[in-house]
This record gives structure tokens, C-alpha cells and sequence, in this order.
């Protein structure tokens, strides 16, 4: 008898092979929808932080500088022109314009690196286990809580030539006294120099006393124990932890000092004869009290492109730099 040979079943269909771009990110068709559709909604997410940015920083950006190539002035009954690169031209020729920007250089490293010395001493002794430590951090962030316009005020009533805490002091001591601090041509920049730093000392404290925290105590306690002194150890352990905070907030601080305007306006409006005008002062000047719109669009385009270019140069440093920076 003939043995009957079971039929072989037929094989289930296999399906097709995947692409090598689906077997890379692992998703077949139905994947590369479900992306899809995740995409569109992370939009959604993000739009309601979008829409601010775009609509209170770009466009205002973008609608500034369309500006500085036009004419436009205030109360001018005729429509306002595209002039081209003219507001430029005019601007490279302005001597009060950068005069007001080499104040602004000055300024601005004037209070920054004081500010920053400072900074790190006041972190560095926030930092150690003092009685009392919470209320003298409490202290030391006292001036970041108040208004520039508060601080101004307060400091002009410091700087008082007849009723001031500083003059009076120096009578008391027999240093003379009675002098004009902010209206003095060579005391003007001086004095508004240090409420520039007292006021923006509190920021940088509280960054370097973050960093000095995050620095773990091991690594002191063993540079102790290999004999290294209070500046070996704040040399070799401390000042490598700080060195990213500090160069970001040096940088920080450097763009928004240059770009100062309410203390310095509330302190000097930009006087005595222009040794207090920051650029800054010097376009709304232009803009608000001669009607020049274009003109000091144009100068806000000039201080945006030289922080701009600072800033780049910051970064390409870092990156240069990588972990060692």
C-alpha cells in the first residue's frame, strides 16, 4: 500500500521588508504617521510660548529696522520715504552719537567687572557656615528687589550737594563736603558707575553662590587634607566649578549694562554735557524729544548688531573651548 504524503500547508504571506530609513528609526508607514501627528501637536504645544516671542520681540525687531531706512519723523504731514542706507551714512559721521557709544563701552565694563569682583567675594562669605547666613543672603538681594526708578531716586538724594548722607558724612569726618556729585563733569560717570554696581551686584551672587553650592565639599575637604591653603584650594577646585557660570554671567551682564536706561536717565538724563549719555539715552533722545524716528531706529540697529557680534564672539569661544571653558 501506497503511503499517502501529507500536502504541505501554503506559508502565511510575509510582509514586505522594511526600508533601511524605517529599520534606522525603527517605524514602519503607521510610525512615520503617528510622527507625523505628534509633530503637528508638539506645534500646538509650543505655540502659546511662540506667539509672544514673535509677536513683542521679532516684530518690533524686524518693524525697527525697516524703520531705520526710512525717513520717518514725528507730526510730518508728508508720507514717510524709503531713503535707502542714508540714516547710516549720516550716523558714521555723528561724533555726539559715538561719543555716547564709547560712554556706553565704558559704562558698561566700568560696572561689570567690579560688579563681579564684588560678587564673588559676597558669594564666596554667603557661602560659609555664618550665624545668621539666611539673613544676610536675605540682605544681599535686597537692591535686585527694587525698581531701577527707586534706586535712582534713592541715590540722588545720597548724592545730595546740600542734605546728603555722603556730603554730610564727609563734613563729619572734616573731608570737606558740599560737593555736586552728579553734575560735576569729572564725578558724573564715577558716581553713577557705583549705583551700577551696587544695584546689579545682588544678580551675580546669587549665580556664583549657585555654582559654589553645586561644588561638591569632598573635593575641598580632600584638597585640605593635601596641606593646599584657602587660595590653592579656591584656585584648583573652586574657580574650575565657577568658570562657566562666571563667563555667562559676565556676558549677560556686559550686554545689559551697555544696554542701561532707566537708572542712568533717573540719576543724570545723560548729563552734564553728554559724560553720562548712553547710547541707549542718546536714541531716545532722538526719537522722543526731536521727533528723529528713523534716525534712532538706525542707532538701535547699530547697538544691535555690536552686542550681537559681542555675543557671537562669546559663544565661538565656548565652543572653541569646549569642556575646558
Amino acid at each position: 500500500m501506497t503511503p499517502v504524503t501529507e500536502a504541505a500547508s501554503p506559508s502565511p504571506p510575509q510582509p514586505p521588508p522594511l526600508s533601511s530609513s524605517s529599520r534606522r528609526t525603527g517605524r514602519g508607514t503607521g510610525g512615520d504617521r503617528r510622527g507625523q501627528a505628534l509633530g503637528h501637536g508638539a506645534w500646538f504645544l509650543v505655540l502659546p510660548a511662540l506667539i509672544p516671542i514673535l509677536v513683542l520681540s521679532a516684530g518690533p525687531l524686524l518693524y525697527g529696522i525697516l524703520l531705520a531706512f526710512t525717513d520717518a519723523q514725528s507730526g510730518r504731514v508728508q508720507p514717510t520715504r524709503w531713503i535707502g542706507a542714508l540714516n547710516f551714512r549720516d550716523l558714521l559721521h555723528d561724533t555726539l552719537f559715538w561719543e555716547s557709544f564709547r560712554v556706553g563701552l565704558v559704562w558698561a565694563a566700568g560696572v561689570t567687572v567690579p560688579q563681579f569682583l564684588l560678587a564673588l567675594g559676597l558669594a564666596v562669605l554667603l557661602n560659609q557656615d555664618l550665624r545668621l547666613r539666611w539673613f544676610a543672603r536675605a540682605l544681599a538681594i535686597i537692591p535686585w528687589a527694587m525698581p531701577e526708578v527707586v534706586v535712582g531716586i534713592m541715590w540722588r538724594l545720597v548724592y545730595n550737594p546740600d542734605a546728603g548722607i555722603l556730603n554730610e558724612t564727609l563734613r563729619d569726618l572734616g573731608l570737606g563736603g558740599g560737593r555736586d556729585w552728579l553734575s560735576g563733569l569729572a564725578t558724573a560717570l564715577p558716581a553713577v558707575i557705583v549705583v551700577g554696581v551696587w544695584a546689579g551686584m545682588p544678580q551675580t551672587t546669587v549665580a556664583l553662590l549657585a555654582g559654589l553650592q553645586n561644588t561638591p565639599r569632598e573635593l575641598h575637604e580632600a584638597a585640605a587634607v593635601d596641606g593646599a591653603g584657602a587660595w590653592r584650594r579656591f584656585r584648583t577646585v573652586t574657580w574650575p566649578a565657577l568658570k562657566p557660570i562666571a563667563l555667562a554671567i559676565t556676558a549677560l551682564n556686559l550686554i545689559w549694562n551697555f544696554n542701561s536706561f532707566a537708572l542712568v536717565y533717573v540719576l543724570t538724563s545723560g548729563g552734564p554735557g553728554g559724560r553720562t549719555r548712553l547710547p541707549m539715552l542718546f536714541a531716545y533722545e532722538e526719537a522722543f524729544r526731536y521727533g528723529q524716528f528713523g534716525y534712532a531706529a538706525a542707532m538701535g540697529c547699530v547697538m544691535v548688531a555690536a552686542v550681537s557680534i559681542a555675543l557671537a564672539v562669546f559663544l565661538a569661544g565656548r565652543l572653541r573651548g569646549g569642556d575646558d571653558a
